[in-house]
C-alpha cells in the first residue's frame, strides 16, 4: 500500500467523521482536524501521505495552506474539497499543486477512485525520483550457439509467469541482462523494476534499503523512506549478488517471500506487497548452504526456477559476434572509426579464456578502439591480452608482439610452498595488472569484492604491503 497516513481537514463534523470512518475501514492511519492550525500541528509532529483539505475553514482559506505545502520537498499529496465549486476555483487549486479537486456532496465511490489514482501516482513519483536512471531498456542478448539459444528459450518461457527466478553464473556473464530481459518480456513490464546490489550496500544500511525506515528510527533518519520492496510493489525486484546478505537479513527476506509482508525499520505497521523476485549470484548456493553461510529454506524459495548463464569460454563461437557488436558501439561512442580486427587479433580474441567473461571482452574492445589508429585494423597489441597455453606458467606464456607480461615475483612453485603464499602472490600480481583496481581484480579472480577485501586485510596482518586502488 502506497499510503499509510492521511489527514482529513474539514470544519463540518458529519463530513469529517464520514471520511474518517471510510479511511479507517481501509486500514489507513487517519488524523482529523477542523482548522488549518490543527492540521499544521499534526504535520509538524509526523509525516503524512495525503491531505483531504476543505477550501473554506474557520481560520483561513485552504488554498493558503496548499501554497505552503507545495514548498516542502517531502510534501504530501493534497485533494481539495469544496461546496462552492467552479471551474476557476478548480484550475486555481490545480495550479497551486493540488492532486485533485472534489465538490461536495461527494460519494464514497468518488473518494475510492481518488485514493486509487493518488496511490498509483505517488508510487510512480517515488520510483522515478530514486530510480529514474535505471529504466529497463530493450537490450539484446547476443549469442547464436546452442547454449545461448536454449537460454533465450528458457527466458521466454519463465517471463510468461510470475515465478521467482535464481540466475547463476560467473562474474561478467550477463546475469543482470538476463533479469532485465525476463522483466521486459513479462506481463509486469510496464510496472516498476527495482535493482538492489546486495554486495555494494553496507550491512548496517541494507535492511533499510530493502524495507525502508520510519522517521527517527536511527541517527540520520530525518524522514520516512520507502524501501526497495515497497517501491517495487506490483512489479519486479532484482536482488543482485544475493549470497552477500547477512543471516539476519536472510530470515527477514524469507518472510517477505513467504508472506509478502514486512515492517519498515523502526515501524510496527505491517506492509503487504506483491513483488516478483529475481535473484542473481556468482556463487554455488548449495555449497554456501552446506557451509552454513546461506539458509536452506531461503535457497529453496529463491530456486523456484533456476537459470544458469554460460561462461564465455563455453561459447567460443559467440566471441567474434560480441566483439563486432562492441566494436560498433565504442566506435560510435568515441567517434573513432576502426575498420575491424586483424587476423591475428581475431586469433587472440578467440584463443583467450576470458576469466572476466563478456564484461572483460567489452572492456578489452573499448580499450582497443581508443588505442587504434583511425581507419586501421585492431592489432593484438591494442587488445592487451596475455594468451596462455593450456597449463599456464611463467615459462609457457605466449605473448603477442608489443604485449608485456607481468613479472612473476613468486618464481617457480616448489612442492613445499604454502597454499597461502601462492594465493598471496597471485592476488598481488592481479592487483598489479589492474593497477590496484579492486573491482576489476575481483572479477579476474572470480571472487566477490568483500572476499578480496578480507584477503587484503589478512595479508596486511602478515605485514604484506598491498597496493591501494590507483597505485602502481
Amino acid at each position: 500500500m502506497a499510503f499509510d497516513k492521511i489527514i482529513v481537514v474539514d470544519d463540518e463534523m458529519i463530513i469529517r467523521k464520514s471520511l474518517e470512518q471510510q479511511l479507517r475501514n481501509k486500514r489507513y492511519a487517519v488524523a482529523s482536524a477542523s482548522t488549518i492550525a490543527e492540521c499544521e500541528a499534526y504535520m509538524a509532529k509526523d509525516q503524512f501521505d495525503l491531505i483531504l483539505l476543505d477550501v473554506r475553514l474557520p481560520d483561513g482559506d485552504g488554498t493558503e495552506l496548499l501554497e505552503r505545502i507545495a514548498e516542502d520537498p517531502e510534501k504530501p499529496m493534497v485533494v481539495m474539497m469544496t461546496g462552492y465549486g467552479s471551474i476557476e476555483s478548480a484550475v486555481h487549486c490545480m495550479r497551486l499543486g493540488a492532486f485533485d479537486y472534489v465538490i461536495k456532496p461527494f460519494s464514497q465511490e468518488q473518494i475510492e477512485v481518488i485514493l486509487k489514482k493518488a496511490e498509483s501516482y505517488s508510487q510512480l513519483v517515488k520510483v522515478s525520483r530514486f530510480f529514474n536512471s535505471e529504466a529497463v531498456s530493450k537490450s539484446e542478448i547476443i549469442g547464436n550457439c546452442p547454449k545461448m539459444k536454449e537460454l533465450k528459450n528458457v527466458i521466454r518461457k519463465v517471463a510468461a509467469t510470475e515465478a521467482t527466478v535464481l540466475v547463476t553464473g560467473e562474474n561478467g556473464t550477463g546475469k543482470e541482462m538476463v533479469a532485465n530481459e525476463i522483466h521486459r518480456l513479462s506481463s509486469l513490464a510496464a510496472n516498476p523494476f527495482i535493482r538492489v546490489n546486495c554486495a555494494a550496500i553496507s550491512e548496517n544500511l541494507i535492511e533499510s534499503e530493502f524495507f525502508g525506515h520510519e522517521k527517527g528510527s536511527f541517527t540520520g533518519a530525518t524522514q520516512r523512506r520507502e524501501g526497495r520492496f515497497e517501491l517495487a510493489n506490483n512489479g519486479t525486484i532484482l536482488l543482485d549478488e544475493i549470497s552477500e546478505i547477512s543471516p539476519q537479513l536472510q530470515a527477514k527476506l524469507l518472510r517477505v517471500l513467504q508472506e509478502k509482508e514486512f515492517e519498515r525499520v523502526g515501524g510496527n505497521k505491517t506492509i503487504r506487497v506483491n513483488v516478483r523476485v529475481i535473484a542473481t549470484t556468482n556463487r554455488d548456493l548449495m555449497k554456501e548452504v552446506a557451509d552454513g553461510n546461506f539458509r536452506q529454506d531461503l535457497f529453496y524459495r529463491l530456486n523456484v526456477f533456476p537459470i544458469h548463464v554460460p561462461a564465455l569460454r563455453e561459447r567460443k563461437d559467440d566471441i567474434m559476434l560480441l566483439a563486432e557488436k562492441f566494436l560498433q558501439i565504442f566506435s560510435r561512442k568515441h567517434g573513432h572509426k576502426v575498420k575491424g580486427y586483424s587476423k591475428s587479433a581475431v586469433e587472440a580474441l578467440v584463443g583467450h579464456d576470458w576469466p572476466g567473461n563478456v564484461r572483460e571482452l567489452q572492456n578489452t574492445v573499448e580499450r582497443a578502439v581508443i588505442l587504434s589508429d583511425t581507419n586501421s585494423y585492431i592489432a593484438p597489441s591494442n587488445l592487451g591480452l596475455i594468451r596462455m597455453t593450456s597449463q599456464p606458467s611463467a615459462s609457457t606464456a605466449v605473448i603477442e608482439p608489443g604485449e608485456h607480461a607481468i613479472e612473476d615475483s613468486s618464481d617457480s612453485i616448489s612442492d613445499d610452498t604454502r597454499l597461502e603464499e601462492v594465493e598471496r602472490n597471485h592476488i598481488l600480481r592481479v592487483l598489479e595488472k589492474t593497477e590496484g583496481n579492486r573491482t576489476h581484480a575481483a572479477e579476474l579472480l572470480d571472487i566477490s569484492i568483500r572476499t578480496l577485501r578480507n584477503k587484503i586485510n589478512q595479508y596486511r596482518i602478515d605485514g604484506l604491503d598491498v597496493p591501494e586502488p590507483g597505485s602502481k
